[in-house]
């Protein structure tokens, strides 16, 4: 638990615990209210070579960005506080070249449009296929870095 927000922040594989001002940030940042959901969504991401950051509310996920840019978020929708659709117009805002994969148990094809049109890279339904998933965030990733040497 965070001191300073009280949040919930679990560190992946890429960022050692103890070094704080030398880590490395994690290439991608998880974003779920679902505890247990998302931990064990960053386990399995993990054993694919895949780590990741965990927050567990869209405060929390605007918080880790001031702090650090990891090339894709992978963002829940329904969120008590601040919803993923507003998370995902903030980070388009302020971080316009990470990229966004929308989550969700509860979508509409109304916000998938709304997601889109804001600049999400892809939107799934949860449960999600863990390969499908991977795959996208490896994409997502790649795509971050082709925009970064244009």
């Amino acid at each position: 638990m965070s001191r300073a927000t009280g949040r919930a922040v679990r560190q992946g594989a890429p960022l050692k615990t103890g070094d704080s001002e030398n880590k490395m940030p994690a290439k991608f940042l998880l974003v779920d209210d679902e505890e247990d959901y998302i931990n064990t969504l960053s386990e399995r991401l993990e054993l694919r070579g895949l780590g990741a950051d965990v927050v567990h509310d869209g405060a929390g996920a605007l918080s880790y960005l001031a702090r650090h840019e990891p090339d894709v978020v992978v963002l829940d929708i329904r969120m008590p506080g601040m919803d993923g659709i507003e998370v995902l117009r903030q980070i388009k805002r302020d971080h316009p070249t990470v990229e966004v994969v929308m989550a969700t148990g509860h979508g509409s094809a109304v916000e998938e449009k709304l997601a889109r049109q804001l600049g999400a890279f892809a939107y799934f339904g949860k449960p999600v296929d863990i390969a499908e998933l991977s795959a996208t965030m490896k994409e997502a990733s790649a795509a971050r870095r082709r925009q970064g040497q244009g």
